[in-house]
């Protein structure tokens, strides 16, 4: 007697809603890591830019101040290496928000894989649901949020990115309500 196995009886078959969101929270986790790459690759160049805009000032002022020329060129200059400095903490600090996004792809990767691996769990809705609200609250950063609520809706990879995109941009000087500030040490 050959037996027919129908799937939906096996615990540990995925029906297609959790196949689904499988794939979006892996379509999430693609999306953070690319904009952390982006972000990290700016913060990157703009602290190179600096620091070497930064050592030819010092070197000029070294070099006026063998010659004594008027202490207005050394405050020019030293205000101008001021302000690139101020610019440099801000980069630096930008790679805590890029620790910050690895840290969240690790823990929800993880999150997903004890529910996937999990018999009893795999097949329960109220599990995913669960997965889907624990990584949402999670999040700290309102791009965070808004690539969340996209991908979980059908975005694609590129769609959630340029949606990130359009609100880094829009709001990159103003401080976030939500609490996504740069502060100086």
């Amino acid at each position: 007697m050959t037996s027919t196995s129908n799937p939906s009886n096996n615990p540990t078959y995925l029906d297609w809603e959790q196949v689904k969101a499988t794939i979006n929270l892996l379509t999430l986790a693609v999306s953070q890591i690319e904009c952390t790459m982006s972000d990290g690759e700016r913060s990157v160049s703009e602290l190179s830019s600096s620091f070497t805009f930064i050592a030819n000032q010092l070197q000029n002022l070294i070099s006026e101040s063998n010659n004594d020329t008027t202490s207005n060129n050394n405050a020019d200059l030293a205000s101008e290496i001021h302000s690139q400095v101020v610019n440099s903490i801000i980069s630096f600090q930008f790679y805590d928000r890029l620790s910050q996004r690895l840290d969240h792809v690790k823990r929800d990767l993880g999150w997903l894989s004890e529910l996937v691996s999990d018999p009893n769990q795999v097949n329960d809705s109220e599990a995913w649901k669960k997965l889907q609200n624990d990584i949402k609250s999670n999040y700290s950063m309102e791009e965070e949020r808004l690539m969340f609520e996209h991908i979980m809706n059908g975005a694609t990879v590129e769609e959630a990115l340029e949606i990130y995109r359009h609100h880094f941009e829009k709001n990159k000087d103003q401080p976030d309500p939500h609490g996504d500030v740069v502060d100086l040490f």
